[in-house]
């Protein structure tokens, strides 16, 4: 790439998700590229193929003739400081410019505007993130569908099978959650849901698209779904907690997800069990695109 024709250096800011990839690029105020595309290809576990994948997004991107001043990117699947600087070291030698990468859910806090704080994501998965006084990254939860998620989409489907079980076993008449499971994953009893949950090729994805059945029947009255919905905020209050007990500021918690911004009485739960925890920190709606904390992040590496 050829130097940037633009007055006011170029940044680029990425948001790689899990289904889809945003790009934005901006010089000063103005829009050099906004393209969203599937996330198809993104491997964040092998380095090289990341760095090729990410420069080929950011030549596609951006006009013919330009290049960045600067890179930062917010990437699905990258867990690890080692990780995340094994993929910014390649990128920077095929861009020649300063890159930063980082896990998704560390955009959040720079998105709103602030230096520091705790990101909350709650969508098919749950995780909170955030950094030290001295800028090291903590990250808690994040354990997938089969172990952990609690609050996500998948772990709520599966603690409110659990709770259906455990109601079965108790001999007591199925209730609305046990109804609205069975018609979710179409079986014709309480113990066909233990296969059906087995059988399932992604955990995270086919569990978590069957979460509107829980909050239907908490909607319905089923005290079963209510107490699951209930102790699935308490659990990202727990995420919340753990990063404050080992010294992540946590007065501000940007809070994003498709599961918990949808669904106002999960985010009333976790508010609720996050002021008994940690009374001092604030929840707020991320309320931009997580790729403006990407851009963001580049212009603070020019």
């Amino acid at each position: 790439m050829q130097d940037s024709p633009f007055p006011r250096p170029l940044v680029v800011g990425i948001d790689v998700g899990g289904t889809k990839t945003h790009l934005r690029a901006r010089a000063g105020d103005e829009s050099i590229a906004d393209h969203v595309r599937p996330s198809s290809g993104w491997r964040p576990h092998d380095p090289v193929a990341a760095a090729d994948w990410l420069a080929a997004l950011v030549t596609d991107a951006l006009p013919a003739g330009s290049r960045p001043s600067a890179v930062a990117m917010g990437g699905h699947g990258c867990e690890t400081p080692r990780q995340c600087e094994e993929i910014r070291s390649a990128l920077e030698e095929r861009l020649g410019v300063p890159c930063r990468i980082v896990g998704d859910a560390e955009l959040l806090v720079p998105a709103v505007g602030l230096d520091r704080g705790a990101g909350l994501v709650a969508g098919t998965g749950s995780v909170a993130v955030g950094r030290l006084e001295d800028g090291t990254p903590v990250q808690v939860g994040g354990w997938g569908a089969l172990l952990g998620d609690e609050g996500g989409s998948a772990g709520l489907v599966r603690e409110a099978v659990r709770a259906v079980w455990a109601a079965h076993d108790r001999g007591e008449e199925p209730d609305e959650l046990t109804k609205e499971l069975l018609v979710a994953f179409e079986v014709p009893e309480v113990p066909a849901l233990g296969g059906a949950l087995e059988s399932a090729t992604s955990p995270s994805a086919d569990w978590g698209r069957h979460a509107p059945a829980v909050f239907a029947a908490a909607e319905a009255g089923s005290s079963l779904a209510g107490t699951v919905i209930a102790e699935g905020g308490r659990s990202l209050a727990a995420l919340v907690a753990r990063l404050a007990a080992r010294g992540v500021p946590v007065d501000d918690v940007v809070v994003a997800g498709s599961t918990v911004l949808a669904q106002p009485v999960l985010y009333d739960a976790f508010v609720a069990s996050l002021a008994e925890r940690v009374p001092h920190a604030r929840p707020r709606h991320l309320d931009v695109a997580p790729v403006e904390g990407a851009l963001a992040m580049a212009r603070s590496l020019v």
